[in-house]
């Protein structure tokens, strides 16, 4: 019922000991009120932070670091909704935000699209019925053009400079029509990207080729929540999902060099075939070459029962959410 936006601090990063515990404990930094559940944050910059809610309004919060407060700095009341604006239950969970300085993205369980852009009052473009099923979760691909997944398995491409309000590439899956939950893109080779959804499944696109994945990779037991690349290293990604499960995708190519302690609590080293791409800088995610179709999974969460709802990376670092109402820190993700 009573929900909040919390910032923490998380110790130094720098400061490890021994055993990689962190030295001093987290601690909450400021917190404030949010009316409706959270279902999707991003920072806009080092003091914003976007927050998409239940309600279907989007707020910008301020951290205000000399006094550590958190406030509302702005705020789209209603940005989606079902009926229209104005009725008191109108309103359509914003699923998704997606921030690139100052343009924000959302999306909603109305199918809506609306592209904010900060410190202006008004939507500086909304594309009303963009989809006729639950737009689930966005992307920036690049500046001017971006990426939504929805509940009948299809990856649309959204070039925001077109007026019309079509997307320019559909791209789905075959046969059962899965509802794809996230997806993210690979940092550097913005034609690689990967969803996931509701039954579990990894699927990797090549954007540049074909309406359907490249693979699929048989992933968690119940529906992944969501799917990142490491940022500065998308050999490694990872997802997360309803079955309690956190699980590390490692393509470097030197797989067989590893230490053996990634196999611990892990599963064992995977092998998948691809389609056969001919391009002069093959993705290891794209690979065709048989040498390099290894692929090394480890749950980082082993006998964890309860849902695992959002993660995010930065360097060695990883933060995970569960149902467990707490938030773990796993700083040793390369140790």
């Amino acid at each position: 019922q009573d929900n909040r936006i919390s910032v923490w601090s998380a110790g130094d990063l720098g400061n490890v000991g021994l055993n990689g515990d962190c030295q001093g404990e987290p601690q909450l930094l400021c917190d404030i009120g949010h009316n409706g559940d959270v279902m999707d944050m991003q920072f806009l910059d080092q003091e914003r932070i976007v927050v998409a809610s239940s309600t279907g309004t989007v707020t910008v919060f301020r951290h205000h670091q000399n006094n550590q407060t958190l406030s509302a700095n702005q705020r789209w009341e209603k940005a989606h909704y079902h009926v229209d604006q104005d009725t008191s239950c109108g309103g359509a969970a914003c699923t998704g935000v997606t921030c690139n300085n100052p343009e924000i993205v959302t999306v909603g369980e109305d199918g809506r699209i609306n592209l904010f852009r900060a410190d202006q009052k008004d939507a500086v473009r909304t594309i009303d019925n963009a989809d006729s099923s639950t737009l689930h979760a966005v992307t920036f691909l690049r500046t001017t053009e971006i990426l939504t997944v929805n509940s009948i398995g299809q990856l649309k491409i959204w070039d925001l400079r077109q007026q019309r309000n079509e997307p320019s590439q559909i791209f789905s899956l075959t046969g059962d029509r899965v509802p794809l939950h996230c997806v993210d893109r690979h940092p550097n080779q913005q034609h690689v990207v990967a969803t996931g959804g509701q039954d579990g499944m990894l699927s990797i696109w090549d954007i540049r080729q074909g309406t359907m994945p490249v693979s699929l990779l048989n992933a968690h037991e119940a529906e992944m929540w969501e799917v990142h690349f490491h940022p500065s290293n998308p050999d490694h990604l990872f997802t997360c999902s309803e079955d309690g499960s956190l699980w590390h995708w490692d393509t470097s190519t030197d797989v067989s060099e590893k230490p053996s302690f990634l196999h611990q609590g892990g599963r064992s080293t995977t092998y998948f075939s691809h389609n056969t791409i001919n391009q002069s800088v093959v993705s290891a995610w794209l690979s065709n070459d048989p040498t390099k179709d290894r692929m090394e999974i480890t749950n980082l969460i082993p006998n964890q029962t309860l849902s695992v709802n959002s993660l995010d990376i930065l360097g060695p670092c990883l933060v995970y959410g569960t149902d467990a109402e707490a938030i773990y820190v796993n700083r040793q993700l390369f140790a």
